[in-house]
């Protein structure tokens, strides 16, 4: 019986450090692999899978985003204002998941990855090219350096109402499904905000902590967090995203969201078949 328990302990925190090391490459904070990973494949019900998940995305962010600001990726600026919605709309959203039916939960989950996987695929990348001055009602410009070729990359930042108005449906739906927000955020960062990738992803690392702490608090308050469960999943992703935030660098992004993506839609069918009720 212990070494079973072990055995399954050990099967989570492996799953924990891959979701932490995706995450942290895409700014999605991991819950995108933990909750089908503790769902379909352990068991556990809905609610209690984001509420682990949360503190795993707390946990990403803690392992991921020390090292993006250190580099300059982050725009701290960016992501304080957006931060102010993001937080809102996660009290929210959990507020609304812990009085919804779990099979409701897994059918919006289903929902909420075809839309990131159809974004992956698609959309190029966007940046609003920099001009001296308040590119938007605040001047939110920033810059970074490539650390693979040494070149400098300057931007502005534009639509901010617009990037106001998406944040606090990326926190709802971090609190409502306990994805850290980031498969709202970075596109929106990136498409309509015109922050660079690599930018956008490190923003959302910065960002995605708070706002899941914010959630969390509900589910603990509910009783919807486990303990052992959170301590398991949060080691794992810690772990995972101070790796993924330190390889960044090297990875093709483009390829990884391709690959990312097909992974969603094919774990998106399987939660639209729990959502049914053929997947226990």
């Amino acid at each position: 019986m212990l070494a079973m328990e072990l055995a399954f302990a050990i099967g989570i925190l492996a799953f924990a450090l891959l979701a932490g090391l995706l995450g942290s490459l895409l700014g999605l904070g991991g819950g995108i692999v933990i909750i089908p990973v503790l769902t379909l494949g352990f068991g556990y019900p809905m609610q209690t899978a984001i509420g682990a998940s949360l503190m795993a995305v707390i946990a990403s962010s803690t392992g991921s985003a020390s090292y993006y600001v250190e580099e300059g990726l982050s725009n701290i600026r960016l992501g304080m204002v957006l931060e102010i919605a993001t937080t809102f709309g996660s009290v929210i959203g959990a507020l609304i998941a812990v009085y919804t039916d779990q099979y409701i939960l897994a059918a919006a989950f289903g929902i909420l990855l075809l839309y990131s996987a159809s974004h992956m695929i698609r959309r190029p990348e966007s940046t609003c090219v920099y001009k001296p001055g308040p590119c938007g009602p605040l001047d939110l410009s920033c810059s970074y350096t490539e650390k693979n070729d040494g070149k400098s990359v300057e931007y502005g930042v534009q639509k901010l109402g617009r990037g106001m108005l998406a944040s606090l449906g990326a926190g709802g739906m971090s609190g409502l499904l306990g994805v850290g927000g980031g498969t709202i955020q970075v596109p929106v960062m990136n498409l309509w905000m015109g922050v660079p990738m690599r930018a956008a992803c490190a923003t959302s690392n910065f960002m995605i902590g708070v706002t899941a702490l914010a959630g969390a608090v509900v589910y603990y308050q509910f009783g919807l967090v486990q303990p052992l469960l959170a301590g398991i999943v949060a080691v794992g992703a810690f772990f995972g995203a101070a790796v993924g935030s330190r390889v960044a660098h090297r990875i093709n992004g483009e390829q990884l969201k391709r690959l990312f993506a097909v992974l969603m839609v094919f774990v998106a069918a399987l939660m639209f078949l729990k959502a049914a009720g053929v997947i226990a």
